[in-house]
């Protein structure tokens, strides 16, 4: 998962034509021409949402028959009617289209499969909701024990100087004290990355929050009333420009017209975030009148939100390009020898004590005639 883009671009990449060569300093096109000539391409959709390429000078246009048909959708996952376009920002040529709706799918390729199945394990084990508190409370459990193990390594290191590897005494006491080593030198990080994957698994239920409470405030105003004709309403571009003016030091990513089922009825909803790595995850929503083009608002996130974005970054590590997604992975195989380690150490433990029982009760571990007795002793 860490490297998963260099994974596809690698394997997969990306099978769209060519850019033309143009100057580096040549301007983009308004939006409303792109917005038109999607309109143009199919006559009777409406658009649902235009977003900006992160990367390239490419703009995403995603389109429906309609706002029942996306969620008729919803109710029948074997249905697709919502479809995209991508134009090139520039220019506003289309450089490529999904595939039209009811016909086959294409075959997913390995690498697809791979980090698709990796993905779902970690978030959630195939199992939707339940199965993401499962790990949120699996990651608690890490934290408590990473907080318990840092108590008893304590109390173990008075007898000795801070990470002493006894390289001279028995093979279970050098294994011991380089996983207690291990352990003690990738605390923080494992702290870090466990308690922020617990804050990640709950965004579910925080997202919810979210909307049944300030989300449902701010948009009552206007829940009963009709959503326009796309064919009246103000213009894309100047909606963009104004939720940059609203969230200054935000880049706006994305626009979702009226009509969408977590949006408002009469108003264009545009997502800005921060532009430096670390705040690119906090996002602010702006609300633009789509009828007149005036902004109605930038509403911040609330803190518990903001808490959740600005974990992610810190869970997964992909904020400092490949160095640090290099770092992550060490760190991930260091942390996973500890814990393979421990349980090593614990199996041995249990046999160590099981041994010192049976030579109480006077059998010879020694004798092989004696595994029957053994294993009665065991019992």
């Amino acid at each position: 998962m860490l490297f998963s883009e260099q994974i596809f671009d690698t394997f997969v990449g990306d099978d769209d034509p060519p850019y033309e060569s143009l100057p580096a300093d040549i301007p983009n096109v308004s939006l409303d021409v792109i917005v038109q000539k999607a309109r143009a391409l199919y006559p009777g959709q409406i658009i649902t949402n235009v977003s900006p390429d992160d990367d390239e000078p490419a703009v995403l246009v995603s389109m429906a028959p309609s706002w029942q048909a996306l969620k008729d959708d919803e109710n029948h996952p074997d249905r697709h009617s919502g479809h995209w376009i991508k134009f090139d920002a520039r220019t506003a040529k289309v450089l490529k289209q999904s595939r039209p709706a009811n016909t086959p799918k294409e075959p997913r390729t390995w690498t697809g499969v791979i980090l698709g199945t990796c993905t779902r394990l970690h978030m959630n084990l195939f199992a939707g909701l339940p199965g993401a508190l499962f790990m949120g409370a699996m990651g608690a459990v890490f934290v408590v024990s990473l907080t318990s193990g840092t108590v008893l390594y304590g109390r173990f290191m008075k007898r000795l100087p801070f990470g002493s590897v006894r390289r001279d005494r028995a093979a279970r006491l050098t294994w011991l004290d380089l996983h207690n080593l291990l352990g003690v030198a990738t605390l923080v990080w494992a702290t870090v990355v466990g308690f922020t994957g617990l804050v990640n698994e709950l965004q579910t239920p925080l997202f919810g929050l979210w909307r049944v409470t300030d989300v449902r405030q701010i948009l009552r105003p206007y829940a009963s009333l009709p959503v326009p004709s796309q064919d009246h309403l103000s213009s894309v571009q100047a909606a963009f420009d104004t939720a940059a003016k609203a969230a200054p030091g935000n880049e706006v990513t994305g626009l979702s017209f009226p009509g969408a089922s977590f949006g408002s009825p009469v108003h264009y909803v545009l997502w800005t975030r921060g532009a430096t790595p670390l705040r690119a995850r906090l996002f602010t929503p702006v609300l633009v009148d789509a009828r007149t083009g005036e902004l109605t608002g930038a509403y911040p996130m609330p803190w518990y939100l903001r808490f959740l974005e600005i974990s992610r970054p810190l869970h997964f590590g992909d904020y400092g390009g490949i160095p640090l997604k290099i770092l992550w992975a060490l760190l991930d195989v260091v942390v996973i020898g500890v814990l393979v380690s421990g349980l090593v150490l614990w199996a041995g433990k249990r046999r160590i004590a099981t041994d010192a029982r049976l030579r109480a009760l006077g059998y010879d571990l020694d004798d092989a005639d004696n595994v029957p007795a053994l294993a009665e002793g065991a019992r």
